[in-house]
């Protein structure tokens, strides 16, 4: 088993839309993963997921936990984001980060993955303002980082975007919008999950930050992979 197939992973967002396929994936590949759950959701990982009982807003709850994990992933957040949510991204989405980030310090962890979002979009002002926050923290922590910056992630039960590919298809033929075509398009949770699984197996040095068109290349790199 190499180095890339044999990480400690620490998850917070477990039980969540992303964090229970992301952690299939990487039992299957044979990492071993801590899940952090709060008390009473253990039956909601994935077999095989080791539980650590903590709240995700209190780090000093699970800090004790982390090590030795080399890798952090975190995963948490307001579950279908909307405008109506602004104070809940400060409460939820910001607070746990800032939460996780000297948590991961502390323990010694060498990589951090952070989800983020895409930005400057028209849209979700509020959302963008928490997770950029959220971003800052991670690069003023000194840790090796990966923050990956999805716009919508599609899959089961976020289908519906899905009707406004015509229209980024004709705004990236177009110069003037090519750009934040690109940079705001659409992404499937395959193509999610296969980039996680590329930013975790292949460690940052630094601070790298994949935008849509970087997750749609590691997920494509990762699916050829034998």
């Amino acid at each position: 088993m190499t180095e890339a197939h044999g990480r400690h992973i620490f998850i917070t967002g477990a039980t969540g839309y992303l964090g229970r396929r992301l952690t299939h994936r990487l039992l299957a590949r044979g990492h071993r993963v801590r899940g952090l759950v709060r008390p009473g959701a253990e039956h909601r990982l994935p077999k095989g997921t080791e539980a650590v009982i903590g709240d995700a807003l209190h780090g000093v709850s699970y800090a004790s936990q982390i090590a030795p994990a080399d890798t952090f992933v975190h995963l948490v957040g307001v579950a279908r984001p909307s405008p109506a949510k602004a104070q809940q991204f400060l409460s939820v989405d910001l607070a746990s980060v800032a939460a996780a980030v000297p948590s991961a310090v502390t323990a010694g962890v060498r990589h951090f993955v952070y989800v983020s979002v895409a930005h400057p979009a028209p849209v979700m002002h509020a959302y963008q303002a928490a997770r950029v926050r959220g971003e800052a923290l991670v690069r003023e922590s000194g840790l090796a980082t990966t923050i990956l910056r999805p716009w919508y992630v599609l899959g089961p039960g976020h289908w519906w975007p899905i009707i406004l590919s015509p229209i980024y298809w004709v705004a990236s033929a177009v110069p003037a919008t090519r750009d934040g075509a690109r940079r705001l398009g659409l992404v499937t949770i395959g193509q999610m999950l296969r980039a996680l699984v590329f930013a975790i197996e292949q460690p940052a040095d630094g601070v790298r930050v994949l935008e849509v068109p970087e997750i749609r290349l590691a997920g494509a790199w990762h699916a050829k992979e034998p």
